[in-house]
Formats: structure tokens, C-alpha cells, sequence
């Protein structure tokens, strides 16, 4: 068997220019204070889009995020995993009363990583789905009634995971509450696309961000992330901020309801090649 080359590098300037194609909207975009949450966020602005941020707590996280996106950018912070449902209509005010014009939500919000399944207690399951899925659900009803009221031409964008599809080991939780955002998404559509309200869904796969580096500067965990993924990348949360403008602009008008997997085919694939030098002798 002869070992997989490596992944083509992405052509020279590859980078998406999405100037403008979201000018005159009003984004609220939860969990944007680092990782996959805020190049969403700087992609959306760099694509005219008027933002509000979020966080948990107003932190270094926040103050740094805000040095990128421009100190005039309004966040609210707070937890989105409590109080429910009435903490989080509390943080969608809070948003609104910081733009009364918001017409846009991306819900990217939420919470990885738990022990051994047989040793995870209840409430690391109950607290996952809090803040994964019965979150996106209460924000998702307060901004479309209200934009039914109003006649607003709503769009929605839930985050998902390669994980809604695909199980990792010992992230019962994490897995499930994924697979519960891509239903919503499919769910969602059906009831807001007939009163004008546009939901679509993204799953990424992995990326580089704050809580993957970590584990990714080990060689050996870095390689074989990228033979598990057939053009072989691990990129930066860059290309989530791409896809995200796509779906939220005219350009995706008559895409509704669909889960789009950013992943470089990882989810394609069964399993990959395993590298000559990890194979048995024959």
C-alpha cells in the first residue's frame, strides 16, 4: 500500500472576498469571543454586517475580541446555560437593546469535552444540552416571533459538528447534543420558512482554535487528524467565517434547512488509509 501524499496546498489567495454582501444586515452572533465564534463574527463585519457580540464574561477573551472587531462593537455577556429559559430572553434583549435592528442570529455558543461516559454525571449531560441545543432553541422562537411580528425577512445560522454524525469516544453528551442541532435545523426550517425566516445549519470538523492547539502541536495527533481527512488540512477557523457569510447572504436564498459539513471530507470517509509505517507485516 502506498502511503496517501498530502493534501494540495490551497491555491495562492485563496481567500474569499465577501465585500459587502451582507451590508444593511444586523447580526447577533453568540460565542464570539474566540475560536470558531469570532472569525464568524470578522467575517461577517468584513462583509458589511453591523455585529453584536457575546460572551460569557466580559474577560481578556472579550477585550481582545474587541481589539479585532472594533471597540464600537457592542457584546452582552452572560451565560447562556442558565436561568432557562428566561436567562437567555434576557441576553436577547439585552442584544436588541443594543441593536433594535437585528435581523440575523448565528448561534455558535456551546460546550465540549467530558470524562469517561461511564463516569460522566448527569448533570455534564443536563448542562451540555442546556447551552448546545435548548439555548439555540430559545433564541431561535424569541428573534422569529418577533420577526414575524415585524415582517422581518429573518435569517438563521445553528453551529453544529462533524460530531452530530459522526461519534467520538466518550463524548456521549457532546455527540448528542450535536445531532439534536442538525434536527433543529431541519425542523426550524419547516416551520419558519413559510413566514420568510431562513435556517440553515454548519458542522465543522476540526480546526485550529484555542481548545485544539493543544493537542495539535503533538505531531503524531496532528498527523493522523490529517490522514482522517481526505485533502488532508487542519485549518484555521477562518473557513468557517466564509461558509457562514455564504449562508446568511442573498446568494443562498433558496437554501433552507440544510446541515453543510466543513470539513475537508472527513465525513466521507469510513476511515483512512493507515500510513505504511503503522501497518502489520503481511
Amino acid at each position: 500500500m502506498s502511503p496517501r501524499p498530502p493534501g494540495l496546498p490551497l491555491p495562492s489567495g485563496h481567500r474569499a472576498e465577501f465585500v459587502s454582501l451582507l451590508s444593511g444586515r444586523h447580526v447577533f452572533v453568540t460565542g464570539s469571543t474566540h475560536g470558531v465564534g469570532l472569525a464568524i463574527a470578522v467575517g461577517l463585519q468584513k462583509s458589511g454586517a453591523a455585529l453584536v457580540g457575546h460572551g460569557l464574561r466580559d474577560d481578556d477573551a472579550a477585550r481582545d475580541a474587541r481589539s479585532t472587531l472594533g471597540q464600537a462593537t457592542p457584546f452582552v455577556f452572560g451565560d447562556l446555560a442558565r436561568d432557562m429559559p428566561g436567562g437567555v430572553v434576557e441576553l436577547a434583549d439585552a442584544a436588541l437593546r443594543a441593536d433594535d435592528a437585528i435581523d440575523t442570529l448565528v448561534c455558535n455558543a456551546g460546550t465540549y469535552g467530558e470524562p469517561d461516559f461511564l463516569e460522566t454525571e448527569f448533570q455534564t449531560f443536563d448542562f451540555t444540552m442546556k447551552l448546545n441545543v435548548y439555548s439555540q432553541y430559545v433564541l431561535v422562537q424569541h428573534f422569529a416571533r418577533r420577526w414575524v411580528e415585524r415582517g422581518t425577512a429573518g435569517r438563521v445560522l445553528l453551529i453544529g459538528s462533524i460530531n452530530g454524525r459522526l461519534a467520538e469516544p466518550d463524548h456521549v453528551a457532546y455527540d448528542t447534543s450535536k445531532g439534536a442541532v442538525e434536527a433543529m435545523v431541519r425542523s426550524m426550517c419547516v416551520s419558519l420558512a413559510p413566514r420568510g425566516i431562513r435556517v440553515n445549519g454548519m458542522a465543522p470538523g476540526l480546526f485550529r482554535t484555542p481548545l485544539t492547539e493543544p493537542a495539535l502541536q503533538d505531531d503524531r495527533i496532528r498527523r493522523w487528524m490529517e490522514l482522517h481527512t481526505p485533502n488532508g488540512k487542519v485549518p484555521g477557523p477562518e473557513v468557517c467565517a466564509e461558509t457562514a457569510v455564504f449562508l446568511l447572504s442573498d446568494a443562498a436564498e433558496h437554501i433552507h434547512g440544510q446541515m453543510l459539513f466543513v470539513d475537508g471530507g472527513m465525513s466521507s470517509w469510513q476511515q483512512p488509509d493507515p500510513p505504511d509505517s503503522w501497518m502489520p507485516p503481511a
